[in-house]
């Protein structure tokens, strides 16, 4: 009987291993105290929104065409509003102005405030891993952030899309802990 318990540990553990292996790995995540999801769907539903690149995940491919390819498997991994993934700026600067900045292969020093006011410094990339800093900015407040990693080999690796679904839900999180008072109105 123990000799069976012991093969069949080592069978899950031999199968989890690869799972666990190619998963990808979202980091310590922040909320600002003015974080709303509503704020968030109002802002995005049935509208376009700006994503900001800055660095290159594949330095081996042209920025362009990484950014170029990125955009469909953002769309599909997209959060619940309906919304467009766009790389253009509005064509008047909106107030507030909701964005997404996405910085590849960021330096460690680099905060998320800095970001949403224009500062992006990228360090040495990493052959074989996407590894991005997320930050979710109102004007010049992050409102969310958070770090995420994956192996990829090329901007159309199915381990991207998979990321990406797990980052928008964290980054865009609809918990009812997050919302002003719960979700409960003072009176």
């Amino acid at each position: 009987m123990r000799f069976a318990k012991k093969v069949a540990t080592l069978i899950a553990a031999a199968v989890a291993v690869p799972a666990v292996a190619c998963a990808g790995t979202i980091g310590g995540t922040y909320y600002a105290p003015q974080y709303d999801f509503i704020d968030f769907w109002n802002a995005a539903d049935n509208k376009a929104f700006q994503v900001i690149l800055e660095g290159n995940p594949f330095p081996n491919v042209a920025a362009d065409e990484v950014a170029r390819r990125l955009l469909p498997t953002m769309q599909v991994a997209k959060p619940r509003p309906n919304l467009t993934f766009t790389y253009d700026n509005p064509a008047e600067m909106p107030r507030p102005y909701y964005r997404l900045v996405l910085v590849f292969d960021y330096a460690n020093d680099l905060g998320a405030d800095s970001v949403c006011a224009g500062t992006r410094r990228v360090g040495p990339g990493t052959p074989g891993l996407f590894k991005l800093f997320a930050v979710y900015c109102r004007n010049d407040l992050s409102l969310s952030q958070t770090t995420a990693w994956t192996p990829a080999t090329g901007p159309d690796d199915p381990r991207i899309e998979q990321l990406f679904r797990e980052l928008f839900l964290v980054v865009f999180s609809d918990s009812m802990a997050l919302r002003p008072n719960n979700g409960l109105e003072r009176r």
